[in-house]
């Protein structure tokens, strides 16, 4: 599968001023396969090191963090030589050993002609910082989220249809074949962009393939947290994971701690809420008061909404069928708002976009507000049919008289009145 993360890892490689880079990203979003592939096309040979698990690996680390003598007994443990420049050195589930972590910042000073990539599941939340120091200062970062629409679109054998929505957006002339990419949006929502669904998805085009890959996800993240926190982490942590769907089936989907259970506290799930976030399985949209810049300073961190970081998982721990949502089901009205607004927050997060919900005092709420790439304040507006009469996104652009405004929906390309209509398939145009 074809991911966007390739070119940023391609100018991180010709980077003169590259460092040790950890790539981060929820569990079995595909950094392994990614650093791999991107090694075996890139370099003359690739070393891999898993250090789940490995005692001897982790000895290696223990005696001291001289790089010369790592990479030297990294060279025999792996039976491959480590040459400056032509080898990819992967570090994979690094924050089974914390010493590795650390030997980043003696690389990067000491050895920077020497490639690393470090990645690994829940980095955030695994890390014991009291014992070693995170090598601040010291390591490039990158993100890996799971396939957007349009890594879907080439995964599936569809990148005419992709090339073809590019080229609508950039001058916003109707598609012509606008139902066929509806279409391609609806198995999207219901497949996701997890590497295993969409890998069964191709394979079979049977999405009870798709929902056991989803399922077994689903269970990879409980067993996670159970792993990385104590016993009374974890039934917090799994409490407020468990009460995503029915936050966003609210018509507020303002999130609240009393859903989790009654009489619940923020001081209560503030910190579980924040494991979900930094183990990559949740975006979280935070409330901003007034729509002017910057956006951080009007942020109500009180109020927020939380999104899974996928759509497939979602349709998978909501039992969501896939004919309801391939066939436009009356009776999934009630959620398809929600599944909407949760495919365009990841979609956002995924361009770089840090997205903002907006509202007064109770009169309007408007789905999103972020601010691009040239610095204009921009509102979205979100709808998952056609029905388009937006009274919140009117109230807003009244208040705050933006350059432009998005107005995302089922209908097709256009632009009038300053507002751009984006349908839910062409999101990943949107760039931060």
């Amino acid at each position: 599968m074809e991911r966007k993360i390739l070119n940023k890892l391609i100018k991180w490689k010709n980077s003169p001023k590259r460092m040790p880079l950890l790539i981060y990203g929820a569990r079995q979003v595909g950094k392994t396969y990614t650093a791999l592939t991107f090694g075996k096309q890139y370099y003359k040979n690739t070393v891999y090191i898993n250090m789940e698990g490995s005692t001897e690996i982790a000895a290696i680390f223990e005696r001291d963090l001289n790089c010369e003598r790592i990479l030297r007994e990294l060279s025999a443990k792996s039976g491959q030589t480590i040459l400056k420049g032509d080898t990819l050195l992967i570090f994979d589930e690094i924050q089974s050993c914390e010493r590795a972590l650390t030997s980043l910042k003696y690389f990067c000073e000491e050895a920077p002609e020497y490639h690393i990539i470090a990645a690994g599941s829940l980095l955030g939340v695994a890390l014991n910082r009291e014992k070693y120091s995170f090598p601040v200062g010291k390591v490039d970062m990158l993100t890996l989220y799971p396939l957007d629409f349009e890594e879907f679109l080439w995964a599936t054998d569809n990148r005419k249809m992709c090339e073809l929505i590019k080229e609508c957006y950039e001058d916003f002339l109707p598609n012509p074949l606008h139902d066929t990419a509806m279409d391609l949006y609806k198995n999207y929502l219901v497949v996701g962009g997890m590497p295993r669904a969409v890998s069964e998805y191709m394979d079979t085009k049977d999405f009870d393939f798709v929902v056991a890959a989803q399922k077994s996800l689903n269970d990879a993240y409980i067993a996670d947290m159970a792993k990385y926190s104590t016993p009374h982490e974890t039934t917090k942590i799994m409490a407020a994971w468990a009460s995503i769907p029915a936050q966003l089936a609210k018509e507020n989907r303002k999130f609240q701690y009393k859903v989790i259970k009654s009489g619940a506290r923020a001081y209560e799930y503030e910190t579980p809420l924040d494991w979900l976030r930094t183990a990559g399985i949740v975006n979280k949209c935070i409330r901003v008061r007034e729509g002017k810049m910057p956006l951080p300073a009007y942020a109500d961190n009180d109020s927020f909404k939380v999104y899974m970081v996928d759509t497939g998982l979602l349709c998978s721990k909501f039992e969501i069928a896939a004919n309801i949502v391939l066939s436009s089901s009356p009776s999934f009205d009630g959620f398809k708002g929600a599944l909407a607004e949760n495919y365009v927050m990841q979609a956002l997060v995924t361009n770089g976009i840090s997205p903002y919900y907006w509202s007064s005092q109770g009169k309007a709420e408007l789905d999103f507000v972020f601010q691009d790439r040239k610095g204009n304040i921009v509102p979205l507006e979100c709808k998952s049919t056609d029905n388009v009469r937006a009274k919140s996104l009117k109230t807003f652009i009244s208040l705050y008289e933006p350059a432009y405004s998005v107005r995302v929906s089922a209908k097709n390309f256009g632009f009038e009145n300053g507002i751009k209509s984006v349908p839910l398939y062409a999101v990943f145009c949107l760039k931060g």
